[in-house]
């Protein structure tokens, strides 16, 4: 999730002096064999130099077993607050007993200020959210100035070296553990092909891929998820299943449409790549993929969020969506129906950037709890999935310890 006016490509382009716009990334290399129909990733697993040590399920299940419907709810939910004033978010935290906070905007502001505010968020409830930023680098960069330096594109990291990326990663990392922030909604996974470019709004324009390639992607996003999350701060692969084709961005547009991507597509290889380096998140897109599901956005979509990402890549990692309170896609339902959805859908935690959104998706998403027990019994494991990932980051009473990557 990342907005800019629609009038910011030619604005960006005029202050870089147009040669970062015409650009383009090197030829791609031929397209690797197609994600393979593999057994699912089982979480028991023997842990491997790619496979991160899972945290210990008994302490998620022994704070779910203690949450009451409204508390399963709550853990439901990534609600948006000012990055220059999070503290207004403190009364819905309390609330609600929201399962997020994501740091909207961008900041100059120090360390110690920022971490200082987002202690009093995490202290707001009995189990505290998860703080999310979009620390990506390039135009995508949260937080910026004395105590956060300028990060390359994703893309100019993508034609540098392993060690290179890896480093800036850590780096980053590092800065946003020592504030509090405990998620960062990266790396970007999507695959913006040398035929379209910066022809492609969301990504491609600002040059947020790693490459063209898929293959050379999926390195680089296996090193970045490893490197982030040796560092204490989770990573949200994104915006699956992909949004390096499409030519509208869905943030201000209902017309983000790809109709490529298949189950079989090598596009889907950085996210795979993601999933084996045992990155805690996944994000799913808000384009239309007629090819997976003809009935409407990825966000809404079971076929796509539990047939393709659950079932045959086997990720039972935490899954969120896009922003679903601002973005034009998203935007088709009522606003407590989008979280719904998107729950019975298959997906875990959902992402508002809108404050004012916290109330009606919290009720919405009780009301059909206590309507339909197979919603109750997707709720409460969408909630599990929260608290999975807060145990990786140390959040919970219990936890043994921080998250960790390959």
């Amino acid at each position: 999730m990342w907005r800019r006016p629609v009038h910011a490509v030619a604005a960006l382009c005029l202050v870089a002096g147009g040669a970062s716009c015409s650009e383009r990334p090197p030829a791609a290399s031929p397209a690797p064999a197609p994600v393979p129909t593999a057994a699912p990733l089982p979480s028991s697993a023997a842990p491997s130099a790619s496979t991160p040590v899972s945290a210990p399920v008994d302490c998620a299940a022994g704070t779910l077993a203690g949450l009451s419907l409204e508390e399963r709810a709550g853990q439901a939910l990534m609600i948006g607050t000012p990055v220059g004033s999070p503290r207004e978010l403190e009364a819905a935290v309390r609330r609600y007993g929201l399962g997020g906070v994501f740091l909207a905007g961008r900041s100059t502001r120090s360390a110690d200020a920022l971490r200082a505010d987002i202690t009093a968020l995490r202290s707001a409830a009995p189990v505290p959210p998860l703080v999310a930023a979009d620390q990506e680098g390039g135009n995508v960069q949260t937080f910026k100035g004395a105590d956060f330096p300028l990060m390359p594109t994703a893309e100019r990291l993508g034609r540098g070296s392993p060690d290179k990326l890896r480093d800036t990663v850590r780096d980053s990392a590092r800065r946003l553990h020592g504030i509090g922030v405990t998620v960062n909604l990266a790396p970007v996974a999507d695959t913006v092909p040398v035929s379209i470019g910066v022809g492609n709004p969301p990504i491609g324009a600002f040059h947020r891929q790693y490459g063209s390639d898929p293959g050379e992607v999926a390195a680089d996003v296996g090193t970045a998820v490893a490197a982030s999350q040796g560092e204490g701060v989770l990573t949200v692969l994104k915006h699956f299943p992909g949004l390096g084709r499409v030519r509208a961005n869905t943030d201000v547009s209902r017309d983000a449409v790809d109709a490529t991507t298949t189950a079989t597509d090598p596009y889907l290889q950085p996210f795979a790549a993601g999933i084996r380096a045992g990155s805690a998140g996944v994000m799913i897109s808000s384009a239309r993929y007629p090819q997976l599901d003809r009935t409407g956005i990825a966000t809404y979509s079971k076929p796509i969020i539990t047939g393709l990402l659950r079932e045959r890549l086997g990720y039972d990692g935490l899954v969120m969506s896009d922003d679903v309170g601002a973005a034009d896609a998203a935007a088709v339902v009522p606003v407590g129906e989008r979280a719904v959805t998107f729950v019975a859908a298959g997906g875990d935690m959902v992402l508002t950037i809108r404050p004012q959104d916290a109330g009606p998706m919290a009720d919405a998403l009780v009301a059909e709890a206590r309507r339909s027990p197979s919603f109750d019994a997707r709720l409460t494991d969408a909630a599990r999935h929260v608290l999975a990932a807060k145990d990786r980051a140390g959040l919970l009473p219990c936890s043994s310890g921080a998250a960790t990557g390959g």
